[in-house]
């Protein structure tokens, strides 16, 4: 018994001091400034961003600079380098990582500054937390080549972006993408929730249990959707050419469209609205299809 009390008071001696350690690194009492920054500097060698982050809320803001600049407020340690054509940006935990205190202390924050003259590859991976990513404006998008997003549990936000190539993968999470224009865009959602307005391009969508609504501006290439369980939400401009493909196992198909060459059944529909020019396959398991 002896024994054990000993190991109990030791346990709560370490605790005890590594909330010291963290509630000091906390309040800055070692340095000038409670936040870290690194930079990289672009060069024309760099062809992708990697950022890599976790339990953090991450905000990206293109700018007109000649680097690639982090700005973060938390203990974890910050890396900003250049890696053969790449530059990577990660949060890695050190020390007691296992321990996370951080409800008693600030939220973390990052900030990542871009070249906004940047318009190659970008990846990024999100373990936990909140990741904003946007362009000036509509008429002032970020561009990139590729943007491939990779979110284990987390919410993101994406807005005024034109993107060749967009690949997107959820786990578990919520996405909000605002005014997107791409040729390829492909998203697969485990389980959560996908928002898109004023979306232009080609869509390629698996879900496995969530909700997926898609507002189409100008429908200029094929959708194909495939969903587990869930609800299907795509609301297509009135002038869309589309031949219409639905099957649902279990659940609904509506479609506001008139349509020609129509046949509908209980649990599918085919069919043309204006010239047919662009395929539409709905696959639902289990769920609903809305088409407005």
């Amino acid at each position: 018994m002896e024994k054990l009390k000993r190991i109990v008071i030791l346990l709560l001696v370490i605790t005890g001091l590594y909330i010291i350690y963290n509630q000091a690194s906390s309040f800055d009492w070692f340095s000038k400034s409670g936040n870290k920054n690194a930079q990289a500097t672009m060069t024309n060698d760099i062809d992708r961003i990697e950022v890599d982050v976790s339990s953090v809320s991450t905000t990206i803001i293109p700018e007109d600079r000649k680097d690639v600049k982090a700005v973060y407020n938390g203990k974890e340690k910050l890396t900003v380098r250049d890696h053969g054509d790449t530059i990577e940006v990660s949060i890695k935990r050190k020390g007691f990582g296992w321990f996370d205190w951080s409800p008693f202390s600030e939220k973390k924050k990052m900030k990542i500054y871009i070249p906004e003259d940047y318009h190659r590859n970008m990846s990024i991976s999100l373990g936990s937390g909140n990741v904003f990513f946007s362009g000036t404006s509509k008429n002032n998008p970020a561009k990139l080549n590729e943007l491939t997003l990779d979110i284990g549990s987390g919410n993101m936000n994406l807005k005024n972006m034109i993107v060749n190539d967009f690949k997107q993968k959820v786990a578990s999470g919520n996405v909000e993408i605002h005014s997107l224009k791409t040729e390829t865009g492909s998203f697969d959602v485990g389980s959560g929730s996908l928002d898109v307005t004023e979306y232009t391009g080609a869509i390629q969508a698996e879900v496995s249990s969530g909700e997926v609504n898609f507002q189409v501006d100008q429908l200029t290439d094929s959708i194909d959707m495939e969903v587990s369980s869930g609800d299907v939400g795509l609301d297509l401009p009135n002038n869309a050419d589309f031949s219409l493909d639905g099957d649902v196992s279990s659940g609904e198909i509506k479609c506001d469209f008139p349509l020609t060459s129509k046949n509908m059944k209980k649990k599918s529909i085919e069919g043309v609205h204006g010239s047919g020019k662009y395929k539409i396959d709905l696959d639902v398991s289990s769920g609903d299809i809305y088409i407005h």
